[in-house]
């Protein structure tokens, strides 16, 4: 299927009527961005992992949210400080509950377990992504993976993507947007939910730009209906097995 004849996208895998993004895997049953809430995600039906990336200081890419160790890990310290065998070391955790086996993944061993039918979301979040050096880097690493064709990069920041874009032009770019009415030059927007419920049009604007709209609402059951008839390419979600039920029970 296509926004308005703008980027084609993939059917989704579940049946339904949107694409359903894992937002850090399965964060309400796993540590965030942890291997297991990937798998449980891909086993739930999801179309896209969403994951926060970031490099190290030896230069791997890893899928970690945080600037610091402290809330999602048994370790502490500045993430890009590290090397990533420093890194894997640390064990990561839910809240409180540790779980021994579950480490920091590098994009690496995100990529050999997505299927072939699954794509990535990668949401740049170090301010290093504004290196054409590093940006360079990550777009090998995907080469190399196998993986140009079936990955999106997504930013809060434009200057993030447009360096992004500056050494891999064919990959989508997706930003984060707080305004009520599509903008910019990027082929995917990301309006926090509540501007789709300030302007009911403002879909319907995207796709005319050729812009396919995937709003931040990371819990977005009780709006599946809402977003189904505004006509929403994409949702995100914690907990994407319950969305999927919940969006199998629209189609």
């Amino acid at each position: 299927m296509n926004a308005a004849g703008g980027l084609a996208l993939p059917r989704p895998r579940s049946g339904a009527p949107f694409l359903i993004a894992a937002h850090r895997g399965n964060i309400q049953h796993c540590p965030e961005n942890s291997i297991a809430g990937f798998r449980l995600a891909i086993k739930e039906g999801a179309d896209l992992l969403e994951t926060d990336l970031r490099p190290t200081a030896d230069g791997v890419f890893i899928c970690f949210h945080d600037e610091t160790l402290e809330r999602t890990t048994d370790g502490n310290g500045r993430v890009e400080e590290r090397s990533f065998r420093e890194l894997a070391s640390c064990r990561l955790r839910r809240g409180d509950i540790a779980w021994p086996d579950e480490r920091i993944p590098s994009l690496d061993e995100l990529a050999a377990l997505c299927p072939a039918d699954v794509y990535l979301a990668l949401e740049l979040k170090s301010h290093r992504f504004r290196e054409p050096s590093v940006c360079g880097a990550l777009a090998e690493n995907l080469r190399k993976l196998g993986m140009l064709h079936r990955v999106i990069f997504l930013s809060f920041h434009a200057r993030h993507l447009l360096t992004m874009r500056s050494v891999a032009p064919g990959i989508p770019g997706g930003i984060v947007s707080f305004r009520p009415w599509p903008h910019g030059r990027f082929e995917i927007l990301g309006p926090v939910f509540p501007a789709l419920l300030v302007n009911p049009f403002y879909v319907r604007a995207a796709h005319r730009r050729g812009q396919v709209v995937a709003p931040l609402d990371t819990r977005p059951e009780a709006r599946l209906a809402r977003y189904r008839r505004l006509g929403v390419d994409a949702v995100l979600s914690d907990d994407p097995g319950r969305t999927v039920e919940a969006a199998l029970r629209l189609a």
